[in-house]
C-alpha cells in the first residue's frame, strides 16, 4: 500500500468546505492568503466557500483573482474551476474565459516549453490564526482579499509564460473556448471515489488541484489492490470511456482532497458535432493515449526498442467488437493478431459446435494482452473461439502483414512464438483434463 500525503492547510480547508464547515475551512484559507497572496487555490478556496454561504460580491472578487493567478500559474484546469466558481456567484465569466482561451490555445505566444512545478505541501504562516465568526469573519476575509488584489497588481505587467496544456493546448482558441463549456468542476473528499473498476464509465476528467490514486485490483483475491499511478494538477484521465463503452479497468480515487474537472461523452460529444476539430483532435488524442497504455502493459511493443515502436503501431488498426462479437473462431484461421487495448475477452474452446453445454472456459483477456498469435505462428488453425465479454478496442494487425512485421521485428516473433505455445500448451492440458474429469463421471 502506498503512504497517504502530508496533509496542508489547504487540504484541511478544501475537506471542511466539502463538508459544509464552512467558518472552519475560511478561517484557514484565509489566514493562509494572508501569507501566501499569489496563491491561487487559497483564493479559490475563498471564493469556493464564500459562495456557499450566500457572500456572492466577495466570492466573485476572490475567484478573479483566483482565474488571474491560476493561469499565470500555468494551470489552466483550476483557472476553469474558479471561473465555474465565478459563474456560480451570479458573475459571467466569458471574459476570463476567452483569456484562457487565448492564453493556453495552439499557436498561442505565452505557450513555452516548461513543466508546472507539483504543488507545495506549506503550513500556515506565522501568527495567530482567523478566530473570527460570522460578520467579523466575513470583514476580516474582504481585507485580506484587498491585500491579495494589490500584492497581485505588481506582478500584471510582467511576461505571461505558461505550458502547453495536456490535450487543451492541441487546440486553436476558438475550439479550446467550445471544448471548455463541456467541464463543470467538482471537489473531492479523501477516499472520494471518482471512477470504479468494472463500471461502465461515460466521462473524462482533469486534475485542477489536489492528487489521485489509480488503482487496480489484483487477480488474486487475497492480494492488496495494486497502485498504478499518482496523478496531480493537469492530469487527464477516464478519457478512454470517449472510446470504448467497456467497464472501466482500474479505479480512481482521492488521496488527498481535491478540484477536478468532469465532462460527460454526451457534453464532449455535442461540443465535437459543433466544433468538428475537436472530434478529430479527441480521437487522435485517445488513440495516442490507448497505445500510450499499450506499451507499458503490453509484453509484445515491451520487447520492441522505443525508437522502433511507432513505426510498428502504425501497422495496427483500431477495431471496435461490440458484446458477443467473435473476433476469432476455433477451427478457422485467425484474421490476424489482435492487442486488446480496453474491454474484456473470453478464450472458449468448444469441444462440439452443437453442444453449448460443453463449452469450456480457457481464460479471459483484458488491456495489454494480445490474441491470434497462436493459430499465426504455429500456422494452423486456431483452437478456441475469443469473444468480447464487453464492449472491446483493439488494434488488429491484418494476417497478410504478419509476416511483414516479424520480418521487420523478429524479436516480436521470439516473443509470441513464446506466448503462443505456452497458450497452447494450456488449452491441451485444459481440455485434456475435462476429458478425464467426464470419464470419471461415467457409471458401468
Amino acid at each position: 500500500m502506498t503512504s497517504s500525503p502530508v496533509q496542508s492547510p489547504l487540504d484541511r480547508a478544501l475537506s471542511l468546505s466539502i463538508s459544509a464547515d464552512h467558518q472552519g475551512a475560511l478561517q484557514i484559507a484565509a489566514h493562509f492568503v494572508e501569507g501566501a497572496p499569489a496563491n491561487p487555490v487559497g483564493l479559490f478556496l475563498i471564493g469556493r466557500t464564500l459562495s456557499d454561504v450566500g457572500q456572492q460580491e466577495l466570492s466573485a472578487s476572490a475567484c478573479q483573482l483566483a482565474i488571474r493567478q491560476a493561469i499565470r500559474s500555468g494551470n489552466l484546469p483550476l483557472a476553469l474551476a474558479a471561473c465555474r466558481e465565478l459563474e456560480r456567484s451570479g458573475v459571467d465569466a466569458a471574459e476570463f474565459l476567452e483569456e484562457i482561451a487565448r492564453t493556453f490555445a495552439k499557436g498561442s505566444e505565452n505557450l513555452v516549453e516548461r513543466r508546472v512545478p507539483p504543488e507545495i505541501t506549506m503550513a500556515l504562516p506565522p501568527g495567530t490564526a482567523l478566530e473570527e465568526t460570522g460578520a467579523a469573519l466575513y470583514a476580516r476575509v474582504e481585507r485580506v482579499i484587498e491585500q491579495a488584489e494589490t500584492a497581485l497588481a505588481g506582478v500584471s505587467d510582467l511576461p505571461l509564460l505558461v505550458p502547453p496544456q495536456v490535450l487543451f493546448s492541441s487546440l486553436e482558441a476558438d475550439a479550446l473556448s467550445s471544448l471548455m463549456t463541456a467541464f463543470q468542476e467538482l471537489a473531492v473528499d479523501t477516499g472520494q471515489i471518482l471512477i470504479e473498476e468494472g463500471t461502465p464509465g461515460s466521462e473524462a476528467y482533469v486534475v485542477a488541484r489536489g492528487e489521485l490514486e489509480v488503482r487496480r485490483q489484483s487477480r488474486d483475491p487475497d492480494v492488496e489492490p495494486i497502485t498504478l499511478a499518482r496523478l496531480g494538477s493537469g492530469a487527464l484521465f477516464g478519457e478512454m470511456s470517449l472510446l470504448s463503452r467497456s467497464p472501466r479497468a482500474a479505479s480512481v480515487l482521492a488521496c488527498r482532497p481535491s478540484v477536478v474537472l468532469r465532462a460527460s461523452k454526451e457534453a464532449l460529444d455535442e461540443v465535437a458535432s459543433s466544433e468538428p476539430t475537436i472530434g478529430a483532435t479527441l480521437a487522435q488524442f485517445t488513440r495516442r493515449r490507448m497505445i500510450d497504455n499499450l506499451v507499458r502493459t503490453s509484453s509484445i511493443l515491451g520487447a520492441v526498442r522505443p525508437a522502433k515502436r511507432a513505426a510498428l503501431l502504425e501497422r495496427f488498426v483500431t477495431r471496435t467488437f461490440e458484446t458477443g462479437d467473435k473476433l476469432i473462431t476455433q477451427g478457422e484461421e485467425s484474421s490476424g493478431l489482435y492487442l486488446v487495448a480496453s474491454g474484456s475477452l473470453s478464450v472458449i474452446h468448444r469441444s462440439d459446435a452443437d453442444l453449448s453445454d460443453d463449452d469450456l472456459a480457457i481464460s479471459k483477456l483484458g488491456p495489454g494482452d494480445v490474441v491470434g498469435e497462436v493459430a499465426l505462428v504455429l500456422r494452423r488453425p486456431s483452437n478456441a473461439d475469443v469473444v468480447a465479454e464487453h464492449p472491446t478496442v483493439t488494434l488488429h494487425l491484418p494476417r497478410d502483414e504478419f509476416l511483414d512485421l516479424i520480418k521487420a521485428h523478429p524479436e516480436v516473433l521470439a516473443e509470441l512464438y513464446e506466448l503462443a505455445v505456452k497458450r497452447d500448451e494450456e488449452t491441451r492440458s485444459l481440455v485434456a483434463q475435462e476429458a478425464t474429469d467426464a470419464d470419471e463421471l461415467v457409471l458401468l
